[in-house]
């Protein structure tokens, strides 16, 4: 069953520095334990928002902050929250998703941020939050949120 979109907000940056100070104000929606999708193009700048919103948390400093993309996933620890920044975009097959062991890392302190969960229809019907980012302009962004 899809869930009704309650809520959605949509904010527009000029930079990747505003990009990165949106995602250190959107903490408050993001308060843990919540599963967050996070979807846009290639270069989009979907890390470039989670480097605010790990830096929001003090769980790292922006510079530690980096994509997923051959690790899987980055784990980031801050005394509000456990902050699992997971990239799907080379996982294509159930049995390739089941040995991550995401299920493993949802407890009352995770905040967990998927890119490219999309591709499965499992984290689209559990999602808390999703977070659409689109290019506007060489580096203006359109963020939307639904909760």
């Amino acid at each position: 069953m899809e869930r009704a979109v309650s809520e959605e907000k949509v904010y527009e940056t000029a930079s990747p520095e505003a990009t990165v100070a949106l995602g250190s104000e959107l903490i408050a929606q993001l308060q843990p334990p919540k599963l967050t999708l996070l979807s846009g193009n290639l270069g989009a700048g979907k890390t470039t928002l989670v480097k605010g919103i790990v830096e929001g948390f003090k769980a790292a400093a922006q510079e530690e902050v980096t994509s997923p993309t051959f690790t899987l996933i980055h784990e980031y620890r801050s005394p509000e929250a456990d902050i699992y920044h997971i990239d799907l975009y080379r996982i294509d097959t159930q049995r390739e998703l089941e040995t991550l062991g995401i299920d493993d890392l949802f407890g009352p302190r995770s905040l967990i941020i998927i890119e490219w969960g999309e591709k499965f229809d499992r984290f689209r019907k559990e999602r808390d939050v999703e977070i659409v980012i689109e290019r506007t302009g060489e580096e203006q962004r359109r963020i939307r949120i639904s909760r």
